[in-house]
């Protein structure tokens, strides 16, 4: 018997180019953030959809960053291995910095100005940290992984009144999340230079 999934699936953004031709780390990084950033806003709106409440600007912001934080350490652990080290460095430093880019202007639309940059990197960076102590088994995070990143969703959406967030991570939203960085991978770094 098949469990049957109410979870939409999520389509990615252009991850192909209609010209032919090599592809900079920094044209593949704007790609791949340009897709976090749609999915993390897609997971946002799924689970306000589930009926999951978000309260404040500043606590649907936190979430994000946390969606985001945890989709930039997947693609990481996804290209290891797939580019040389320095190209790695190089593509998940672009990502960062072309999300750091599109956070900054959101916040900067939604709570005017202020150092929006600064914080969101170095969460990035803690939260790099963090997951680095994780195993990954076949190119999948395990479940203390899982466990974690539900653990900060949760503890960012701690002033609502929502009790189901680790199991809604762990069970829908965080299996599309890994899905959906698999094939953004290894559609933008399949030809890569090696």
């Amino acid at each position: 018997m098949a469990i049957i999934s109410t979870r939409p699936s999520i389509k990615l953004v252009k991850t192909r180019w209609r010209k032919k031709g090599p592809r900079t780390l920094t044209d593949r990084a704007g790609v791949i953030g340009a897709n976090i950033w749609k999915i993390s806003l897609e997971i946002f709106r799924h689970m306000e959809n589930e009926g999951f409440r978000f309260g404040a600007d500043r606590m649907v912001i936190t979430v994000i960053a946390e969606f985001v934080a945890f989709l930039v350490q997947l693609v990481d652990r996804k290209v290891y291995g797939k580019l040389t080290e320095p190209d790695r460095a190089s593509l998940i430093n672009a990502v960062a910095a072309h999300l750091a880019a599109t956070v900054e202007n959101n916040q900067l639309d939604l709570l005017g100005p202020g150092d929006y940059r600064g914080p969101f990197i170095g969460l990035l960076n803690e939260r790099f940290g963090e997951y680095a102590g994780f195993e990954y088994t076949g190119g999948e995070p395990g479940y203390p992984c899982l466990r974690f990143f539900a653990a900060k969703v949760a503890d960012a959406m701690a002033d609502g009144d929502n009790k189901w967030v680790v199991e809604q991570m762990i069970d829908i939203e965080a299996p599309e999340m890994v899905r959906l960085m698999d094939k953004l991978v290894s559609e933008t770094t399949d030809s890569a230079p090696r």
